[in-house]
């Protein structure tokens, strides 16, 4: 463990080389754990799912209808619309919280 200022330094530039140079082994995605997997395609759901959006909202301002990109992405027109339309017309409401038709003030759900 570095203990002063310059020997840190050192550490790094050190560890910095070694990254620099290290080149992938065959094996080496063995060495990816179930965890990490899961964790990783995760992520990359999240992105897929976070493009997908931005297309469909292009989509929709190109004048696509529902049925059309519902038919795209696998799915109904109106599930797609309920799914992606939020943004389109008014933001969602706060998950866990409800409306009273009546008086207006939020209750929880």
């Amino acid at each position: 463990m570095p203990r002063s200022l310059k020997e840190l330094l050192s550490q790094a530039d050190a560890l910095a080389a070694r990254f620099e140079t290290d080149e992938p082994r065959p094996g080496d995605g063995d060495r990816v754990t179930p965890l990490l997997a899961l964790r990783l395609a995760a992520l990359k759901r999240a992105e897929a799912e976070r493009e997908l959006s931005l297309a469909v909202g292009r989509a929709r301002k190109a004048d696509l209808s529902w049925k059309t990109i519902g038919e795209i992405v696998g799915t109904s027109g109106e599930a797609a619309r309920q799914r992606y339309g939020r943004s389109e017309s008014k933001p969602a409401a706060r998950p866990g919280r409800a409306r009273r038709a009546s008086t207006g003030r939020q209750t929880p759900a």
